[in-house]
């Protein structure tokens, strides 16, 4: 490859702090979200389509990126979701046979702005330190007070809507119009991964926007409902909420995956709370209380659910627990047909260990039925 003059830029951070970088190719710009950490070794592709991270500036731990390029099957929405990219190596190259164009490309074609030679050890050092907060990204190096200005206009994670940003607009159909069963999805930031899990097993679905009512859903005759996962604060949706505790009063089967655990759990007079810097990888550690077994899971979440007032509720139990931090990572309700989990059982990127989520949903269906 040959030498390339690539321009100074700087990560901001909402306290004031600076890191140094350079531009990914010709890009120039600025950009502004929550800045988070990954640590997940692959998977770039799905992480930077994931509706759940939207609006947030993602800084990747491992070391190299976009060795393997990108795939247009590899990805979980119809566009890249993040804010912008922080890295540590960008490779302008890649060598995997299944690739169909660099990351470069695939971030120009999405008018994403990278940032890459930071100090990545360092800044994830100190986000675990000083907790996720707002910050920007920008070639307008020489503009640093006017930079500190626009981030303090832009507004906390905590308390911020955003599923209506990413949800679909009008009502959808996945799988085969023919399976045994049907499915009401709410998408509240839905990944196409777990669509493919649930249609897989046998089910046709039809995907609802953020604010569907439950008159809406129901009017399809579903077996069974689901609730998504996505970005944002959970608080906000009075929409989602309201669904949930209508599918729980009717004991319907009902199965939400992160964003869509914590809407469950507000429904059931459960709050949730912003983590001090959340869980993004695709290797957290859980135990499944019901079974006693480990799992290795992917997360990527910044709420949670308040595990006080979850050990408290009557109607609830705590059915997995993540092993770094002890936080809730998993809900049944004890006489109603519903359950959900703050991890990604669609494992897309991550591993399969918590797959059989998906075969206890279609169980739950059965039994119902």
């Amino acid at each position: 490859m040959k030498y390339q003059k690539r321009q100074n830029a700087i990560i901001l951070l909402a306290d004031g702090t600076i890191f140094y970088g350079k531009a990914v190719g010709n890009k120039q710009g600025t950009s502004f979200g929550e800045v988070c950490f990954n640590t997940g070794m692959t998977g770039y592709q799905e992480i930077f389509t994931d509706p759940s991270y939207y609006g947030q500036l993602m800084v990747t731990t491992n070391a190299h990126i976009g060795n393997y390029g990108t795939n247009a099957e590899e990805i979980e929405s119809d566009s890249i979701k993040i804010a912008g990219l922080i890295c540590k190596n960008f490779s302008y190259d890649y060598s995997r046979d299944a690739a169909d164009s660099s990351l470069e490309t695939f971030l120009n074609d999405n008018n994403l702005l990278a940032i890459s030679d930071v100090d990545t050890r360092a800044l994830v050092s100190y986000i675990r330190d000083n907790g996720a907060m707002n910050a920007v990204i920008s070639t307008d190096v020489d503009n640093i007070d006017g930079l500190k200005k626009q981030l303090a206009e832009v507004p906390n994670m905590n308390g911020l809507e955003l599923a209506s940003k990413v949800s679909t607009e009008e009502p959808y159909y996945f799988g085969d119009e023919n399976a045994t069963y049907k499915v009401a999805a709410l998408d509240i930031g839905i990944k196409k991964n777990i669509l493919r899990n649930i249609a897989q097993r046998d089910v046709y679905i039809k995907v609802f926007p953020y604010n569907a009512t439950f008159e809406e859903l129901s009017d399809w005759n579903p077996d069974g409902y689901f609730l998504s996962n996505g970005p944002g604060d959970p608080e906000p949706l009075k929409e989602a909420q309201a669904l949930a505790k209508e599918i729980i009063n009717r004991d319907l089967p009902l199965f939400g995956i992160c964003l869509g655990h914590q809407v469950i759990a507000i429904a059931n007079g459960v709050s949730t709370y912003k983590m001090h810097h959340g869980h993004r990888g695709i290797n957290h550690p859980v135990k499944n209380l019901t079974t006693g077994k480990g799992e290795i899971t992917s997360q990527n979440h910044g709420f949670a659910v308040n595990r006080e007032e979850a050990e408290s509720h009557s109607d609830l139990e705590i059915t997995h627990v993540h092993l770094n931090d002890h936080t809730v990572a998993g809900l049944a309700m004890k006489n109603k047909n519903c359950f959900s989990v703050q991890y990604h059982p669609e494992a897309s990127p991550g591993p399969h260990d918590s797959s059989y989520l998906f075969d206890q949903f279609i169980e739950n269906i059965k039994k119902s039925k």
